[in-house]
């Protein structure tokens, strides 16, 4: 039985892989993250609350979570555009645009904060079109909103991408000789086995949102209670040397993504068992 179950194992060294693992996790991930609830717990029980719940960390964790929510939400139905663009059709230049989808990983946050701010600014390119209007782009939400959407449009790409190139043109072709129509064979057919990339996109864009701060601290105005997000409030309160009060909104802030990534992971989860099941 031992043999048997020595040989079953894909990877030899299980032993030696596995410890590897958990001491790599542990000192990038577990060991941080104990010390950031540590360095929090310096203060008092009442001290944290009141840290936590003041009117000015309470909007900005509103501001985050909302913010890379829509954004998240919004890089659903543009990176599945783009992705559906690349793998079905062929045109010129189309390797240029799939080597310009990456550019969000490569470019310096910072670079792109300002290049947007410059862009969408009310005396910008872009902004100036809008401002007659009265529809305010940067120092907004929305200008917030286009920075997450700007960084987090990859990571549904590259999760979609390759689920499409794999995809099979027969159950298609056959749902059109049954006379369906394009966009129900699409609903019916090519989106339950697009469910579970774009939740995972979804995820990952979201991630990437609630922590951001190169791409957003300059188009966002960084104005209290109106456009400051939580990742400047915790730097400001690192440059005032207030640690123990930037270690307890950190650590807000982290169990709300922790709660949110998990209640979509759970969500993938079952859309990939029932795709399986079916």
């Amino acid at each position: 039985m031992a043999a048997k179950t020595r040989t079953d194992r894909a990877l030899p060294g299980f032993r030696l892989t596995l410890g590897f693992t958990v001491l790599y996790l542990s000192l990038i991930v577990l060991i941080p993250l104990a010390a950031l609830v540590l360095h929090s717990a310096g203060l008092t029980a009442g001290q944290w609350w009141d840290t936590v719940t003041n009117a000015r960390v309470a909007a900005s964790y509103k501001l985050s979570i909302l913010t890379s929510l829509s954004a998240a939400f919004a890089n659903i139905f543009i990176g599945l555009l783009l992705a559906w663009v690349l793998v079905r059709y062929r045109f010129p230049g189309k390797k240029i645009i799939d080597g310009l989808i990456d550019l969000p990983f490569a470019l310096p946050t910072a670079v792109a904060g300002i290049a947007l701010t410059t862009i969408y600014a009310p005396n910008g390119w872009i902004g100036s079109l809008f401002e007659p209007l009265g529809i305010k782009i940067a120092y907004s939400p929305l200008g917030i909103m286009l920075a997450l959407i700007f960084i987090g449009t990859p990571f549904v790409v590259r999760t979609v991408q390759p689920v499409l190139q794999e995809l099979e043109t027969d159950t298609e072709e056959a749902a059109a000789m049954l006379g369906a129509y394009r966009w129900r064979s699409f609903l019916k057919v090519i989106l339950p086995e697009l469910i579970s990339p774009l939740l995972t996109g979804f995820a990952l864009a979201f991630a990437r949102g609630i922590g951001e701060y190169g791409s957003v601290v300059f188009i966002s105005g960084n104005m209290p209670m109106k456009t400051e997000i939580a990742p400047l409030l915790i730097i400001t309160k690192l440059e005032q040397y207030e640690y123990a009060q930037a270690a307890a909104i950190a650590v807000v802030l982290l169990l709300i993504s922790f709660v949110l990534l998990l209640g979509i992971n759970f969500a993938q989860r079952r859309s990939s068992r029932r795709s399986n099941a079916v």
